[in-house]
This record gives C-alpha cells, sequence and structure tokens, in this order.
C-alpha cells in the first residue's frame, strides 16, 4: 500500500470536511423548506473544501510535522553522513515514510550495538577471571615452595633444591603466559612484522619435527610426513609458521594416542597449500569446536593443565595464520582423532 504524503492527507481531510458541510447544509435547508440555487452549493463546496485543505496542511506542518522533522534531524546527528552534512527534507517528501525507516534503522544499529557491548562484556570478564587463575596456579606454587624453605626447609638438603627448582619452573610458566599475550597483542594490533618469503614447507616441517624429537619419542608417538621427498614452496615468514607447527605437534602429542601416530599431509589447492596436522587420540566433542581457539579455552581443564602450557598455543596459532591473510580450522571425531588445518599461498 502506498504511503500517503503530507498534501495526500490534507486533500482528503478537505474533501471528507466540504462534503460533511456542504450536506449538512442541504438538509438543514430542506428541513426548514429553503432553496438555494446550485452554484451557490458548488461554491460553498469549493470555499470549503480550498479553506479546509490549507488550513489542515498548515496545521501538519507547524505543530505535528514540525515535530517529527525534529525527531528525524535529531536521529541523523547520531550518523552523519560521510561528507558531513545532514540530509534536508523538504515538505514535499514523504516525510512519515523516511522518518519510520531511519528510526527502525537507527532501533536497529542501537540493538546491534548493545548485543556487540554485551558479547565484549562477558568476553572480557570470562578472560580476566581466565589469566587470572592461570597466573594464580603458578604464584601459589612459588608462594607455598617459599614459605617451605623459609619455615627451615633452606637447611634440609633434600628438599631445598627441588624446591627451589620447581618454583622457578612456576615462574618460567608464568613468563610463557605473559610472552604469549603479549604476542597476541601485537598480532591483532598488527605491531608485529611478519618477513613472508618463498620457503619450503616440506623442509620447515622436517626440521620442526627434528626439533621435537626428544617429545616426540618420549611420548612413544610416530610422525609421518607425507610427500616428503619434494619441496613445495610458500609464501610465508618461515620463523612464524615454525611456531604454527610446533604447537600443532605438540596439541597432538598431548591429546593424541598413546603409541600413537601423528600424521602431516599437504594438499595442493590451486592458489594455496593446505597443510593438515591430524592425530589418532580421543577426539573432540563437536559443541568444543567453535570456541577452541580463544583464548585459554580448554575442552579438559584438568588434564590440559597437567600437560602445561599457557593455554594460548592455538589463539596464537589463529592470529598467526590470519596475519598470512590464511585461514585454519579443525575438524575432529570423538574416539578417532582431530585434525587441525590450515592454508598458506602457494609461491610462484
Amino acid at each position: 500500500m502506498k504511503e500517503l504524503t503530507p498534501k495526500g492527507i490534507a486533500i482528503r481531510v478537505a474533501f471528507l470536511i466540504a462534503t460533511i458541510t456542504v450536506a449538512s447544509l442541504f438538509i438543514g435547508l430542506l428541513f426548514f423548506d429553503c432553496n438555494l440555487p446550485f452554484y451557490l452549493f458548488l461554491l460553498l463546496f469549493i470555499i470549503t473544501l480550498l479553506t479546509s485543505y490549507f488550513g489542515f496542511l498548515y496545521a501538519l506542518e507547524k505543530f505535528i510535522y514540525r515535530k517529527i522533522k525534529l525527531i528525524y534531524r535529531t536521529i541523523h546527528n547520531q550518523k552523519l553522513k560521510k561528507d558531513g552534512e545532514i540530509e534536508d527534507l523538504n515538505f514535499s517528501d514523504n516525510i512519515i515514510q523516511k522518518v519510520q525507516q531511519d528510526v527502525l534503522d537507527w532501533a536497529k544499529t542501537n540493538q546491534q550495538e548493545i548485543t556487540r557491548l554485551k558479547t565484549s562484556e562477558n568476553y572480557r570478564r570470562e578472560f580476566v577471571g581466565n589469566v587470572s587463575h592461570e597466573l594464580k596456579t603458578p604464584i601459589f606454587n612459588i608462594q607455598g615452595y617459599l614459605l617451605t624453605l623459609i619455615e627451615g626447609g633452606m637447611d634440609d638438603p633434600t628438599i631445598n633444591k627441588d624446591y627451589l627448582v620447581k618454583a622457578n619452573n612456576s615462574v618460567e610458566r608464568m613468563i610463557d603466559i605473559i610472552e604469549d599475550l603479549d604476542e597476541i597483542t601485537k598480532l591483532e594490533s598488527g605491531r608485529l612484522s611478519m618477513k613472508i618469503d618463498k620457503t619450503d614447507i616440506v623442509e620447515l616441517v622436517k626440521e620442526v619435527v627434528d626439533s621435537l624429537e626428544e617429545r616426540i619419542n618420549k611420548a612413544g608417538v610416530t610422525v609421518k610426513i607425507q610427500n616428503q621427498d619434494k619441496p613445495i614452496w610458500v609464501m610465508a615468514d618461515a620463523r612464524k609458521i615454525s611456531q604454527v607447527l610446533i604447537n600443532l605437534i605438540i596439541n597432538a602429542i598431548k591429546y593424541g594416542k598413546i603409541n600413537g601416530t601423528i600424521r602431516i599431509k599437504f594438499f595442493d589447492m590451486h592458489d594455496n597449500i593446505l597443510i593438515e596436522v591430524a592425530d589418532d587420540g580421543e577426539g573432540i566433542e563437536a559443541h568444543h569446536l567453535p570456541r577452541l581457539f580463544e583464548r585459554f579455552y580448554r575442552t579438559d581443564k584438568g588434564r590440559a593443565r597437567e600437560n602445561g602450557g599457557s593455554g594460548l598455543g592455538l589463539s596464537i596459532v589463529k592470529h598467526i595464520v590470519e596475519a598470512h591473510k590464511q585461514t585454519i580450522n579443525v575438524r575432529s571425531t570423538v574416539g578417532v582423532g582431530s585434525t587441525f588445518s590450515f592454508t598458506l599461498k602457494k609461491a610462484k
């Protein structure tokens, strides 16, 4: 249905008033048995019509639409146009429709902003809680070790060195958390420079696996690299992608099957190369997957803290891959294992 303009409303009201006026006069004259020429009725109708039209239009302009236009301008003050000017409405415009649409848009935008702020507040609260929890554990450990040493443990050669080593390990864990947080902050703000260069991703994977050999052997895990006999060239920051691979392989060692297998595969995706790191562990339940790359998010908090780590590894991985303008994904089946995959741009 077409929206009415102010003039459209005024002409309809004027016709209604003029018709009622002439009809009332005609009925009154019939009641008093008076006769008037037809042209007088027509003239009275026209005069009443014009008077009603302009009177009602004036009332709309002065007392109603002026208020509506004020509301409209107030809303527009909240969202200036790119050139810094506010749209000027002529009275001939369909102002009701414009105001209605602007109010709806304004309300929708505000609702989206409120939702975003609530989400940010929940995320901030959860993040602060996670940071305090992660730091509280090593701090309490350090405090316990030091109190034991102060209360006489320093004189006991069987525990003094052992407690100092444990206190130092807790300090190192705190340092790891702080350094990881600092790195994420730099990645998010773009302050961490990336040195993108032509890199053989197969050779890089081999180097990372060799650097983790002691940890791999200790866990009794077998690492199989697919197509490792020929180079695959990508554009990447080799140091940062090494960090990605280290985190993903360590994650596969932690959560993979004892004496299991980690498989690293490469796939040609036209312009990109897809790298997969797969384990054959317990897998991850589906409801955890969307939040897996969040800071400090753990699917099994007790076991994860026993295995060490800052809880920021996967979050750092995601930020590094996205800093390469690429994507990372995870798929998992409970009882079968998990596969993390990320892409890198193919070198020409």
